[in-house]
């Protein structure tokens, strides 16, 4: 049984400075100094979007995007393409967006959004799905971010999921977190959950993979945990079936940093709703492509809802106990 209840949690806003991205020049004629500013008042484009990888999390956030247009009734010629989770396609990918005839970009996670921050300077890039955009190198600060990319961070609300993991495992001392060593970040939400965890009294035991086909490995090199923690690691995600039949084999609850992760087995989180952190990149691009904003000077937001997510059959088979006062806040979905 796979349960819901949402929080309305106040959106952030972020900080901010100055970006010159440098790239190549596409061929919609944007040799003009204000060539990244659209056409205000157009009600049909052509936007291209990069997802680095295929799953739950990040396909929802792509879907929430494209619903923004729907639901505006903005008529829309997309182009998607999806970089399978490899680095040079990202970059081939963003290459060819550059020498397209495009309104706009989106890009899905921060690789694809670093791959086009480095390619397209001449059109808005939207980003989602990115935890920490100026550690990413997209933005210098984020309030104002200065150059042709803004978007939205899926910075998860880390103390509440640990809240959670204290729930579900009331003697965990020994949080065991596998992430990809390429993904930046991953690296930040490493480093915090583990700040996180030792102002609990919890240790962090960590592994690193270069591919799905290391979970395995890195799982049995993480030796006993309590708990393992997923953080929103699109490697890891997309390879999440391995972790979950380690941790069922062990009885070793996992939590996520966000839905698809439960979808996919962990026990619970309390997280970003991808699809509406999608819609809400849309609703940005809107304003940037009908209204006429200026991506340099819309501040870069956070997710403005979260949710709790329950998983209890996976709860069932890694053996938790998940609280009665939990299972009440949740919707079944």
């Amino acid at each position: 049984m796979f349960r819901t209840s949402r929080i309305r949690i106040t959106a952030a806003v972020f900080t901010a400075a100055t970006l010159a991205l440098a790239g190549c020049s596409s061929e919609s004629g944007s040799s003009n100094a204000d060539s990244s500013k659209p056409d205000a008042g157009k009600e049909s484009y052509s936007i291209g979007i990069s997802q680095l990888v295929q799953h739950p999390a990040l396909d929802s956030a792509t879907e929430g995007f494209k619903q923004a247009f729907a639901d505006a009734g903005i008529d829309v010629k997309w182009e998607e393409q999806n970089a399978n989770g490899e680095q040079a396609t990202a970059l081939t990918i963003a290459q060819q967006f550059a020498g397209q005839d495009l309104d706009l970009v989106l890009a899905n996670a921060t690789p694809a959004a670093q791959a086009m921050a480095q390619n397209i300077a001449d059109i808005p890039v939207l980003f989602t799905s990115v935890t920490d955009p100026v550690e990413a190198q997209l933005v210098e600060s984020l309030e104002s971010p200065g150059g042709n990319a803004t978007g939205i961070s899926d910075k998860t609300p880390l103390a509440d999921q640990f809240d959670l993991i204290e729930q579900l495992v009331p003697d965990a001392s020994t949080i065991g977190i596998i992430y990809s060593s390429g993904e930046v970040n991953s690296q930040i939400q490493v480093d915090e959950a583990t700040a996180e965890a030792e102002g609990r009294g919890m240790t962090v035991k960590t592994q690193t993979i270069t591919s799905v086909g290391e979970i395995p490995q890195a799982v049995a090199a993480l030796g006993d945990v309590d708990a393992f923690y997923v953080p929103t690691d699109n490697m890891v995600v997309s390879g999440i079936s391995s972790l979950i039949q380690a941790a069922e084999e062990a009885k070793t609850p996992v939590i996520g940093a966000e839905a698809g992760t439960v979808e996919g087995g962990a026990v619970a989180t309390i997280g970003i709703d991808y699809f509406e952190l999608g819609r809400q990149t849309g609703e940005m691009a809107i304003r940037i492509l009908r209204d006429g904003e200026d991506p340099a000077t819309m501040p870069v937001e956070t997710a403005s809802e979260f949710a709790y997510y329950v998983n209890e059959d996976a709860a069932e088979a890694q053996g938790v106990t998940i609280p009665q006062d939990i299972l009440d806040q949740a919707e079944r979905v």
